[in-house]
C-alpha cells in the first residue's frame, strides 16, 4: 500500500520534517535534485542539453538544484527564470545564486535555442488559481518544443488534489514525485498532463498518513499475496463462504454467470444463483459448479430461507427494475443480516428506497457507476465528477455503507477508513459485463471473511489486474468481460509465485 496525498497533506509531512524533526530544508531539496536527475537518467532522457524553467518557490529551488548537478555532470544546461525575484523563497534564493557564481545562464526571456529535455519546476503542489499571463505564455511555449519533458513533483497548472487544469498545463512525459505521487497526478485530466509518475524517496516520513483518514491510498502487485484470504490445508467449501448471488431476470443469465463465476474464481467455496426460471438451463450448463435456485414471481418466504442460508449476499446483476425486482430487493434489504452487495438494477431501485440503506442491519457495499450515483445522491455526473473525493466522503457519512464509485478511476470510500484510488486497469475493460464480474470479485473476497472495506478495495484491484492480463493476451479490443475472470485467475497465480 502506498499514499496518495494532495498538496495540503504534502506540505504538512514536509513542514513536519522540517519544523518538528529538525531535517535542514536545502537537505531535502538536494535530495529532490539528485532524486529527479537519477530518474531522468533511468528513463532514457537525453539530458546533454537541458532547459530548467524555474518558478520562485520551493519547486524553483528544486529546480534551480537540479540545474547545478547537470552542470556537475558535464551536461550542457541553461535555466530560465519564471519566477519574480521578489517572490523568491529563502532556499531558492539559495539555490538561484549558487547556479549563478557557476555560471550557469539564467535568463528571463524565452530563448532562441534547441534542447534535448525541458524540465518543469515552475509550480509546486500548492498552486490552487489558474495560470494567466506570462506563465501562461511560458508553459505553452514549452509544451509546443520538440524535446523530451520531465516534471519536477507535479506538472505546472495541474490541481494536486482534483487532477483539474488550473487554466493551462505542462505537458510532461516524466513526473518525479517527491516521496509519493500526488493524487491530482492520477486524477483525468491531470493524469493526461503527469505522464509516467515515479515516487523517489528523499527522507519525508509517511508514517503520519496513517492517521490522516483523508489521504488516499493504492495498492501494487506486490500488494496482493498480502491482501488476499489464507487458504488453509484443513478446509472444505463451507470454510470459505455460502454466496446468495440474486442475479439475473429473464433474458439476463448472462449477468448471473459473470457475477457467479467471478466469485469463484477468487475463492468462494459454494455459489447459490436465485434468477428467474427462464435462466436456469442456460446457468447449468454455462456453470455447472453453481446452485441454481429459480423463481417466476415474488415469493418471500422462499427468498428469506435463502437469506438465512447465505453468509454472503450479492443483488442486482441483471436483476430489472420491474415489480418483481423491487419486491425482492426491499425483502432483501429488510431481512438480510450477513454482508450484502448491492450493484446495478440493485442500485436503481435503491435509489427510488434511500430509507432502506439507513435501516439495513448487516454491512452494506454498494457499486455504483457515475450515473447511478447520480440517482443516489441527486448530483449531477458533471459535479460528482469535479468533486468526487467530497462527495463519496459526504455519502459514506451519511449512510452507513462502502461506496465504490466506478470510473476509469475507481475510488472506494467507508466511513473512517483511508479512501482508496485504483490505479490498475485499461480502456479495454469497457465492455458490458464488466462491472458483474467486479460484483463476484467483491463477494467472493468477502465471503472468505474480509471485511467490507478492504472486500471491495482488494476486489476493485484485482478487478482490474485481471483486465491488465486480459489485455495483454487479447488486445485492446477483443476482451470480453468473461475474460476478465480468466485475468484474475492468472493475477493472482502470479501472486502465489511472488
Amino acid at each position: 500500500m502506498r499514499y496518495l496525498p494532495d498538496g495540503t497533506q504534502m506540505k504538512t509531512a514536509d513542514s513536519h520534517m522540517i519544523e518538528e524533526i529538525g531535517m535542514p530544508s536545502l537537505v531535502l531539496m538536494e535530495r529532490a535534485a539528485l532524486k529527479t536527475v537519477e530518474t531522468m537518467r533511468g528513463f532514457g532522457m537525453d539530458l546533454s542539453r537541458a532547459l530548467v524553467v524555474c518558478g520562485s518557490g520551493n519547486n524553483g529551488g528544486d529546480g534551480f538544484a537540479v540545474a547545478r548537478l547537470l552542470k556537475e555532470d558535464g551536461e550542457h544546461v541553461e535555466v530560465l527564470f519564471a519566477g519574480k525575484e521578489a517572490s523568491l523563497s529563502g532556499e531558492c534564493r539559495v539555490q538561484k545564486s549558487i547556479v549563478e557564481r557557476m555560471g550557469i545562464k539564467v535568463f528571463t526571456d524565452l530563448p532562441d535555442g534547441e534542447y534535448t529535455v525541458i524540465i518543469d519546476a515552475v509550480f509546486g503542489v500548492g498552486l490552487s488559481r489558474d495560470i494567466t499571463g506570462r506563465y501562461c505564455d511560458i508553459i505553452r511555449w514549452m509544451n509546443r518544443q520538440k524535446c523530451r519533458r520531465a516534471a519536477v513533483d507535479i506538472p505546472s497548472g495541474v490541481c494536486a488534489r482534483t487532477g483539474k487544469i488550473l487554466g493551462t498545463a505542462f505537458q510532461a512525459e516524466l513526473t518525479v514525485a517527491m516521496e509519493c505521487v500526488k493524487i491530482g497526478c492520477e486524477l483525468y485530466p491531470g493524469k493526461n498532463f503527469a505522464g509516467r509518475s515515479i515516487p523517489v524517496p528523499i527522507g519525508i516520513d509517511t508514517a503520519l498518513f496513517e492517521a490522516e483518514k483523508d489521504v488516499c491510498v493504492t495498492y501494487d502487485l506486490s500488494d496482493i499475496p498480502h491482501l488476499m484470504p489464507a487458504r488453509r490445508a484443513d478446509s472444505h467449501k463451507g470454510t470459505y463462504g455460502k454466496v446468495l448471488m440474486i442475479t439475473g431476470s429473464k433474458g439476463m443469465a448472462g449477468a448471473a454467470f459473470l457475477s457467479a463465476g467471478a466469485a469463484y474464481a477468487v475463492g468462494a467455496g459454494l455459489v447459490r444463483i436465485y434468477t428467474s426460471g427462464a435462466n436456469r438451463e442456460a446457468l447449468q450448463q454455462m456453470l455447472p459448479e453453481a446452485v441454481v435456485s429459480c423463481y417466476q414471481e415474488y415469493d418471500g418466504d422462499e427468498l428469506c430461507s435463502l437469506l438465512e442460508w447465505a453468509d454472503i449476499v450479492c443483488i442486482g446483476c441483471g436483476l430489472g427494475t420491474g415489480k418483481i425486482s423491487e419486491q425482492i430487493l426491499t425483502c432483501t434489504l429488510e431481512h438480510v443480516t450477513v454482508p450484502c452487495i448491492i450493484d446495478a438494477d440493485g442500485l436503481n431501485i435503491l435509489s427510488r428506497r434511500m430509507e432502506l440503506l439507513k435501516n439495513m442491519k448487516a454491512p452494506v457495499i454498494l457499486t455504483p457507476h457515475m450515473k447511478e450515483m447520480s440517482r443516489l445522491t441527486g448530483y449531477t455526473v458533471k459535479e460528482i465528477a469535479g468533486k468526487r473525493m467530497e462527495i463519496i466522503t459526504q455519502f459514506t457519512e451519511e449512510y452507513p455503507a462502502v461506496c465504490v464509485l466506478k470510473d476509469s478511476r475507481t475510488l472506494v470510500k467507508s466511513s473512517k477508513r483511508h479512501a482508496f484510488l485504483n490505479l490498475a486497469g485499461n480502456p479495454a475493460m469497457a465492455k458490458a459485463g464488466s462491472g458483474d464480474v467486479l460484483a463476484g470479485v467483491i463477494t467472493g473476497l468477502a465471503a472468505q471473511g474480509m471485511n467490507a472495506y478492504e472486500s471491495a478495495s482488494l476486489g476493485v484491484f484485482l478487478h482490474a489486474c485481471g483486465g491488465d492480463e486480459a489485455r495483454a493476451a487479447k488486445g485492446n479490443y477483443s476482451v470480453l468481460a468473461r475474460d476478465l475472470i480468466d485475468g484474475i485467475g492468472r493475477c493472482i497465480t502470479k501472486a502465489e509465485e511472488i
